[in-house]
This record gives structure tokens, sequence and C-alpha cells, in this order.
């Protein structure tokens, strides 16, 4: 199958894309579904604390209960969950109620199949393929997470962190001691910005979860494509908040997630970042 793939670079590329759409439709439930799992766990831990007790609540997690619609509870048929095709063909209507399917699902979809697709045609059959495909859902995901919530949650960034720098104890990425000054450099700049940012204006410019999720796209890349993630992330960042101001009238006191920019500014250097620092420095992302 392998030798098949690396014989037809084509039906590689389609493969992958296909792979990335069924991948996109399960990180829609790990999106919608997480958030949940942790305010339902929070909620027990704090009754835990408090010396209460709450009645036993009925299971929720990533596999159960059925997916259904949210406003009739319709239960989603097989068929009505394939991948940017049952949303086509739904016209992005329930089947049942005809309540609006949000233009999200069949996004998220889209975007990771692109993704994919677009891995396997930079990469090829390969083990590192295997890997970015696994870094990129994880970063969709905590995108749109982040966009929905204000949260990266700790759950995924720091696997994520210790998983890159499993990967490059063979140097799949980036040496790995570059991907261990990474992971710190990672932390350790955002950390600074924050508490510099608080001790002049008294206020909090960024969480954690931003650190964190900085301090794995170090892990993963090394520390020679920090620069470029942070410059990447502050610019896209910045242009679509001012767009916002100016267009949609949002309100400058009201924060703006930072992580899905800075996984913008991680794929950017993924895909990108040994063209960006050669341009710039004149020097190479990997050793």
């Amino acid at each position: 199958m392998l030798e098949a793939f690396a014989a037809q670079p084509t039906l590689f590329v389609v493969v992958a894309t296909l792979l990335g759409l069924m991948v996109g439709s399960f990180l829609n439930v790990v999106i919608h579904r997480l958030p949940v799992m942790m305010q339902r766990e929070w909620r027990e831990q704090c009754a835990w604390l408090a010396g209460n007790s709450l009645p036993d609540a009925v299971p929720y997690n990533l596999v159960v209960p059925r997916s259904a619609c949210p406003s009739c509870q319709h239960p989603i048929a097989w068929y009505e969950n394939i991948p940017l095709l049952s949303w086509l063909v739904l016209k992005g209507r329930c089947s049942d109620c005809g309540t609006p399917i949000s233009k999200r699902y069949p996004l998220v979809e889209l975007l990771t199949g692109m993704l994919f697709g677009y891995a396997a045609w930079r990469w090829g059959v390969g083990l590192q393929t295997l890997f970015v495909w696994g870094l990129l859902a994880t970063l969709v995901a905590l995108s749109f997470i982040d966009l929905d919530t204000q949260l990266l949650p700790d759950g995924m960034t720091l696997p994520l962190a210790w998983v890159g720098l499993l990967v490059n104890m063979n140097g799949v990425f980036c040496p790995l001691d570059q991907a261990v000054i990474g992971a710190v450099a990672g932390y350790l700049v955002l950390w600074s910005i924050y508490h510099l940012f608080k001790l002049l204006t008294g206020k909090e410019g960024m969480g954690f979860g931003d650190f964190k999720l900085l301090a794995a796209l170090g892990a993963w890349l090394g520390w020679k494509m920090l620069l470029p993630i942070v410059l990447a992330a502050s610019f896209a960042g910045a242009v679509f908040g001012i767009a916002l101001m100016l267009f949609a009238g949002h309100d400058r006191a009201k924060p703006m997630p930072f992580g899905p920019w800075l996984a913008l500014g991680g794929l950017v250097a993924l895909f990108w970042g040994e063209e960006i620092l050669h341009l710039w420095l004149g020097v190479s992302g990997v050793a």
C-alpha cells in the first residue's frame, strides 16, 4: 500500500484529503464536547472540595451520547454525518426540524482536509507526514476551542509539547537540543510579555494556555522558529482585531483569543519557516 502511494503521489494526496475530512468531522466533536467535559469536571471538583455530592450525571464524553440536533434532539444517522457531503445534501439544515446547521462544521472538515492534503503533497509518504497530521489536527481543535471559550485545555497543549520532544529525539523536525530550548524559550517569551504587560497596565494580556501552546510549537519546530511564529501570530491577530473594530464595532476592551493566531504562526513556520529564516536572517532552521 505504501509503495503504491509512493508511486502515485496524486492518489496519496487525494486519500490524505479524504482522511482529513473524516478527522475534521471528529474534531467537530472534540471542539464542542471537550469544554463541556471540562466544565463538568470542574463542578465535580468544586462539589468535592465543598464536601457536597452531585447527582449521578448522564455519561458525557467524546463517544457518548450519540450526536443529535441541538434543537430537536433528532439523532444524527451515519448517512447524515458524512463529512462535507451530508451538509451539502441537507442544504445546511437538520433533516427533521429544518434548523440551520452551523457553517462551522463543514469549515472545520474542509480546513482539516486541505491541511492534510497539503502536508501529504509537501512531505510525501512517510512517518514525518503522520506526525504532521497529528500536529495539524491538534492545532485546528485548539484554535476553535479557544475561539469559542478562550480556553486552551492543558489536556491538549501539554501532551502536544511532550510529543514534540519525543518526535524530535530523532531530529524529525529539528535537533533535540533545539526542541528543548524551543519549549523553554517559547513558554518564557510569552510569560515575560504577560508579566511586563500586567506590570505596566495592571491588566492580563493573555492566558497561560498561550504560553503552553507556544512552548509546544517550540518543542516541535525548535527555537529558531519562535520568531516567525510570534511575528506571524502578532501580525495576523492585529490585522484581524483592527478589522473587527473598524467594520464590526468590536469593543477594544473585550479580549480576543490569541491561540488561533499562534496556531496560524505555527502553520506558517511548519510549512514555510525554512524559507522565511533564509530570507530574513540567512540561517537554517535545522542543524
